[in-house]
């Protein structure tokens, strides 16, 4: 089977999964829990993250068919589960209380802040339109950028300060607020209709 590798759909398809997972944006998030947990596993979480991805793109859809779930009841699921988040950033309060210290790594760091419904879903939406190789090669380097930011997230709060993390925290949770808000709205729509027909 031949490769196709472009650079063109490799930017492509970096530039549409660095908008989605916005691990910048995610900075105070990251920082949130780390200060909760006390470390973050960086190597971990962005293994954990980059598996799901790259099995997501081969067996996303078949796996979804399988048990009986569409990608828009997935998609729906995830934006309730960000939606949490946002609240959480936004009002200062703790919904999600992280008990065992080893699986913040997992949750709801690398599922679903990383590699969350919409990541998951744009990676169908992609393999759609791009080369699977080449959308693999954007998955690792989202991955790399992800892994930098996490292990440096300390470095990162230093440079900003509490106050600056403080505000962006309020900010981004209102915009990841507004992103679960579309990622609902998009998804129920389509769920809904399929219900109806």
């Amino acid at each position: 089977m031949p490769l196709h590798f472009s650079i063109q759909e490799i930017a492509s398809c970096f530039m549409v999964l660095f908008a989605i997972i916005d691990i910048f944006g995610s900075v105070p998030i990251i920082v949130s829990i780390k200060n909760k947990i006390g470390y973050l596993q960086a190597k971990k979480t962005t293994l954990v993250a980059c598996a799901i991805m790259i099995s997501f793109l081969f067996v996303g859809d078949k796996l979804l068919k399988l048990i009986g779930i569409d990608v828009y009841s997935f998609a729906v699921a995830g934006a309730l589960v960000l939606f949490v988040i946002a609240l959480e950033m936004i009002l200062g309060i703790e919904i999600n209380k992280i008990d065992e210290p080893q699986s913040a790594s997992i949750v709801p760091l690398a599922f679903p802040l990383i590699a969350g419904a919409g990541s998951l879903t744009a990676v169908l939406a992609l393999k759609a339109e791009y080369h699977t190789e080449n959308i693999i090669i954007a998955i690792l380097l989202n991955m790399a950028v992800v892994y930098l930011v996490l292990k440096y997230s300390g470095k990162l709060e230093q440079i900003l300060g509490k106050g600056v993390i403080s505000v962006m925290k309020k900010v981004f949770g209102i915009i990841l607020l507004a992103i679960s808000i579309k990622l609902f709205t998009a998804n129920i729509t389509s769920l809904l209709e399929k219900v109806s027909h």
